[in-house]
């Protein structure tokens, strides 16, 4: 059998057979005491007596006690991704938002497009109003667009259908906002600096001031002239709405904006239409089944509009 040092005992592996080794005694050696012997056989005995270890499942803590980041702990972030959303129908959307009404309507620019209507020949000369426009051009909507000079002239650029009208508006507020669709059909709303070439537009306004740009709002905004609003809003991605306020200013209805929007999406981007006594929005009863009107009182005849197709 095998000899072992019984010092290096407690280093062995567990489950391991050890023999102690016989010790001869003769008449020179002392004495060894029985007792002294019983211990020694002992402790050997005991010291390669394995340990159990805990099952593996008990080592690790459980899933529902392990603390969850809580969202007031995690750092502030911009999502750099847009969760894509099924495809909704036009939608009537009339909220209330910090005392101020909200009228218009929802779409996705994947199924509906928002266009330019212009009239080259001057306000009134081809629609008298936004019901009229809607009706002849077989729209689900007409609203008011851009701003125009006393003369009737486009206060800024207008490209509708390819066709061009008015001049680039490169210093007024009121051509700060570009509403563009490209030559892939792709809308969007942004700041007149930031917009490249517009040569290609299919469509294109020039509007302002913006009044929410990349989910911030826009400060110096002004905050006495108090009159009815004309808007269209964006989420960055396809959802829209487009519709009018009642009176308010514009930086108050820039803040009520950021706290929460008519249609419950947060807010890339929003821009100021030509407002006050030019505010027309008519709402076919196709998307709701009756019809929605809204316009300010002594009611103005415009220069163009926007109408959903």
């Amino acid at each position: 059998m095998h000899r072992v040092n019984p010092f290096a005992i407690p280093h062995l592996l567990p489950n391991t057979v050890v023999s102690v080794p016989f010790i001869r005694f003769n008449q020179s050696m002392p004495r060894i005491s029985s007792l002294w012997l019983t211990s020694f056989i002992a402790s050997c005995a005991i010291s390669c007596i394995p340990i159990p270890k805990p099952p593996i499942s008990s080592q690790l803590p459980s899933p529902s006690t392990i603390k969850q980041p809580i969202a007031e702990d995690l750092p502030l972030k911009i999502p750099t991704t847009l969760t894509e959303h099924s495809v909704s129908p036009p939608k009537v959307v009339s909220q209330t938002l910090s005392t101020i009404q909200f009228h218009g309507v929802s779409f996705d620019s994947r199924s509906h497009a928002l266009k330019t209507i212009d009239q080259p020949n001057g306000p009134g000369s081809e629609y008298f109003d936004a019901r009229d426009c809607a009706t002849k051009q077989q729209a689900l909507l007409a609203i008011n667009a851009g701003f125009f000079t006393p003369e009737g002239n486009p206060l800024g650029l207008v490209i509708s259908e390819g066709k061009r009208s008015g001049s680039w508006n490169s210093s007024s507020s009121l051509g700060l906002g570009i509403y563009r669709i490209d030559p892939s059909g792709n809308a969007s709303i942004s700041r007149r600096t930031r917009v490249g070439a517009v040569s290609d537009s299919r469509e294109l306004l020039q509007a302002g001031p913006l009044l929410i740009e990349n989910y911030n709002p826009i400060t110096g905004l002004d905050q006495s002239k108090i009159a009815m609003r004309s808007i269209l809003l964006h989420d960055g991605r396809y959802r829209w709405w487009v519709g009018i306020t009642s009176p308010c200013s514009l930086a108050g209805l820039s803040q009520a904006l950021i706290i929460q929007s008519p249609t419950g999406w947060k807010i890339s981007h929003a821009l100021n239409l030509d407002g006050g006594r030019s505010t027309d929005l008519h709402v076919s009863s196709k998307i709701s089944g009756k019809t929605l009107e809204r316009k300010s009182l002594m009611n103005r005849q415009v220069r163009n509009f926007l109408i959903l197709k």
